[in-house]
């Protein structure tokens, strides 16, 4: 009888595919495709028709499409110390940009649990973890990093990252073929031809992102191995045009995300192929869901949820975003969506919304829109970015994806904006947020070790107390000179600081009782009350101290508070240029990297 190798090798293959389905004991490979700074509005899957991502939208096709998908932060450092934890950042500390703080001792990175359950790990290649990479996370965590040096039958986790489309891709002109007439120009920045061409260069850029990482999937289907990987493709985050990448509006925590599931293991997939989720999900889910997929159990700590697998669970009626320093300008905001209304909570309202970043001043866009604010020539949406921010803001997402009309004074919605604010204060303590004490004190109290320990410490940390009073303290018309004063005179350093923040917005008769805090016993709150004294016209007794804090023998991070309140002033001593150029050329790093001498450059062009 002539025998057919090609027929036999078929039914072979079918029975190892029967047989492979119907083990209980199977595990899933899991892949990985990451783009950076890539907004979902950029993919054609969500409706763009300028979009060219025919890879992602295969993935959504095939599988599933999530719509309501958010990162935690809108950079990448914190986002993705989030994403290899499980947890939300200032749960660790490690929310600053490039903070690079200690991690607790029980915590483990979530790919050594895979790890411990057979799984080899790699990851191609960016870490950025905010934190240094624990031992035992991955297998191979380099770039020649890949899934083919497993051992024959393991199921493997394989990361691929790619940087195509990160915001360094506008700092230089490259030929494009799209067409900046085509462009939306969203509400908040200026029509002109510089944005447009940096729109237009970004929808390639992430085109071009999607291309390659489209080659690893083919390479994988090549191999034999489609019908036995679950593919995630998203993005750390969305981004990446001003105003989104580092902010807490829509387009830059609302990344792309799809997941396919083979046909192997279609039975983890908690819906049909080509399904289009409402489901709320976020960057903390994804290392449950991962573990839920290859039967693992997950860690308590882990504070998002399964979206997939055995694990799965309900989805919530919120999630969450954070903000704090993003590079060298410090801030702290908190933001919560339901996916159809954005709430967010600016605890730095004496600041504005767009500081000069270094890096992010390298793009075109945002050179041109500070330029026409200069000039005069914005209208007043594309100028308010430039101002102090509203402590509260609220926008319907259905009707104003931009983020421009803030509806949080408005009566209609009053009941929305007080659910949003209970439910934002309900996760700041759900999650210990380490977010409400200064970056310098922060690193003082936490002596060397993780943050989170101090976060957790109730009693050092009293943190239901320090958020009663910052609220008393910034919403309303002004703060009530009973309350400022307590909270100037209070014993603990956190609620001091925010009181002398909030002196800026009371009478002067009041701030007055700034005037001890100036001879304070931490730094910090020393440097927020000579602002503040500063800005009320006392600059005579203000200059010393910011002067004094920054001096080389300062922390970091202390200096960098004082850099950031000095840019804020301006009626600054010419006399502390030398404190500038000291501090541009010093070689003191806050974290992985040196800020404060980005913030001090700044100072000596102003």
């Amino acid at each position: 009888m002539k025998r057919h190798p090609r027929l036999i090798g078929l039914i072979l293959l079918s029975l190892f595919t029967l047989a492979r389905a119907a083990d209980p004991a199977a595990k899933p490979n899991i892949l990985w495709l990451v783009a950076e700074d890539a907004a979902a509005i950029f993919y054609s899957a969500y409706g763009d028709p300028l979009a060219q991502t025919p890879t992602f939208d295969r993935i959504a096709r095939e599988g599933i499409l999530y719509e309501r998908a958010y990162s935690t932060s809108a950079v990448c450092a914190p986002t993705r110390a989030s994403i290899i934890t499980g947890m939300y950042a200032p749960s660790l500390g490690t929310q600053h940009m490039r903070s690079n703080v200690p991690m607790p001792s029980w915590l483990r990175y979530f790919p050594a649990y895979l790890r411990d359950a057979g799984y080899y790990t790699t990851n191609n290649s960016k870490t950025d973890y905010n934190a240094a990479v624990l031992e035992g996370t991955w297998d191979q965590n380099n770039n020649q990093a890949h899934y083919k040096n497993r051992k024959p039958g393991q199921p493997f986790f394989a990361v691929f990252n790619n940087n195509t489309s990160h915001e360094s891709s506008l700092h230089r002109r490259f030929p494009i073929k799209a067409d900046p007439a085509k462009v939306r120009v969203p509400a908040y920045l200026p029509d002109t031809p510089e944005v447009r061409t940096d729109i237009a260069q970004y929808y390639e850029r992430v085109g071009e992102g999607d291309r390659q990482l489209g080659e690893i999937l083919a390479k994988l289907e090549a191999e034999g191995l489609a019908d036995d990987t679950i593919v995630f493709y998203y993005s750390d985050h969305g981004g990446v045009l001003p105003r989104s990448k580092r902010f807490l509006y829509e387009v830059g925590t609302h990344p792309c995300l799809a997941v396919r599931f083979p046909k192997n293991f279609r039975h983890l997939a908690p819906a049909a192929a080509g399904s289009r989720s409402q489901e709320l999900v976020n960057w903390v889910d994804l290392a449950p869901t991962v573990l839920s997929l290859a039967g693992v159990k997950a860690p308590a700590y882990l504070q998002g949820r399964a979206i997939a697998g055995p694990a799965r669970q309900p989805a919530p009626e919120f999630t969450y975003n954070f903000r704090d320093r993003m590079d060298e300008r410090i801030d702290l905001c908190r933001a919560v969506t339901d996916g159809r209304y954005r709430y967010i909570r600016n605890y730095r309202p004496e600041l504005p919304t767009m500081q000069f970043v270094t890096y992010l001043w390298q793009q075109s866009s945002a050179k041109e829109w500070d330029r026409l604010r200069k000039e005069g020539k914005l209208n007043a949406t594309q100028a308010s970015f430039f101002e102090p921010t509203p402590p509260e803001q609220l926008f319907d997402l259905a009707n104003d994806y931009d983020n421009v009309r803030n509806l949080a004074a408005d009566p209609a919605h009053r009941a929305t904006l007080e659910r949003f604010r209970a439910a934002n204060r309900a996760h700041l303590l759900r999650t210990r947020d380490t977010g409400f004490m200064p970056e310098s004190l922060l690193r003082e109290l936490a002596a060397g070790k993780s943050p989170a320990l101090l976060g957790a410490d109730d009693t050092r940390y009293p943190l239901a107390r320090i958020l009663d009073t910052i609220d008393r303290l910034q919403l309303g018309a002004a703060p009530a000179p009973a309350v400022l004063r307590t909270a100037l005179a209070d014993p603990l350093p956190a609620i001091r600081y925010w009181a002398a923040l909030a002196a800026l917005r009371a009478p002067k008769t009041v701030t007055a009782d700034l005037a001890p805090l100036l001879k304070d016993a931490v730094g910090a709150v020393r440097a927020a009350a000579a602002f503040a004294t500063a800005r009320q016209g006392g600059g005579a007794s203000a200059w010393p101290v910011l002067a004094a804090d920054l001096a080389p023998d300062r922390s970091a991070e202390l200096r960098l508070e004082a850099l950031n309140f000095l840019t804020l002033l301006p009626d600054r001593p010419a006399s502390f240029r030398p404190l500038y150029e000291a501090n541009a050329k010093s070689d003191a790093r806050a974290g992985g990297e040196n800020y404060a001498a980005r913030a001090a450059e700044h100072l000596l062009k102003l």
